[in-house]
């Protein structure tokens, strides 16, 4: 899988990018947890759903928020990690003129990402959220939200508080023309240890793939 380095808004951003031969493969973009509490691109969580999209025909790019790793700039309190999070949507969609399904995927911290790119980029239609921290950071800014997507959280969450996931997806709920799907794992941590990761990755496969055949009809 090629490492790639492309232009983010403070200087070079490091990504991996997973291209299928198809020109009009759907595309996905995976966002990493808190760049602060070592969360980086190769983190466990966002490599297995790198590869559960690629493994379902998505041409794929995970890569570094600005100050992590290889890439450019330092922290910016998720300002300019959105941007960030952009300009890599920007370079996947320039390698990719003529999909039709475009996706993001975020863990924790890339997971709020996520949710707020979603806001920005009207062309995204479907999501996956994991863990989202709903306890820390300010979810309000989804009314509404623009696309269906999969919030999935587990049971025994530490980090991010089962309850205030569900008060999250209740708020969802509420709103009309989308259908946010929640799946809780029983017995599964913010990190989705194993045998959770699995499960995880399963469920998220299933959903995608239902997706992509409603969509397609």
């Amino acid at each position: 899988m090629p490492e790639v380095i492309f232009p983010g808004p403070e200087g070079r951003l490091e990504g991996r990018y997973h291209p299928q031969k198809e020109r009009d493969a759907p595309i996905a973009i995976v966002l990493h947890p808190h760049p602060q509490f070592g969360g980086t691109m190769n983190h466990k969580v966002v490599h297995a759903l790198h590869y559960a999209f690629f493994n379902m025909g998505f041409t794929v790019l995970r890569f570094n928020f600005r100050g992590v790793g290889r890439s450019q700039g330092e922290y910016d309190q998720g300002i300019g990690e959105l941007s960030d999070a952009a300009s890599a949507l920007d370079y996947l969609q320039s390698m990719n003129n003529n999909s039709k399904h475009c996706w993001v995927a975020g863990f924790s911290f890339g997971a709020w990402i996520g949710m707020q790119l979603l806001m920005r980029r009207p062309e995204i239609t479907g999501f996956i959220s994991v863990s989202p921290p709903a306890n820390m950071y300010d979810f309000s800014f989804l009314a509404p939200c623009p696309s269906s997507g999969l919030i999935i959280n587990g049971s025994a969450d530490r980090v991010a508080p089962p309850a205030d996931t569900v008060g999250l997806v209740n708020k969802l709920h509420e709103q009309k023309g989308i259908t946010i799907t929640h799946t809780e794992v029983e017995g599964a941590g913010h990190f989705f240890e194993q045998p959770h990761m699995d499960t995880l990755i399963d469920h998220t496969t299933d959903y995608v793939k239902r997706r992509l055949t409603e969509t397609s009809r």
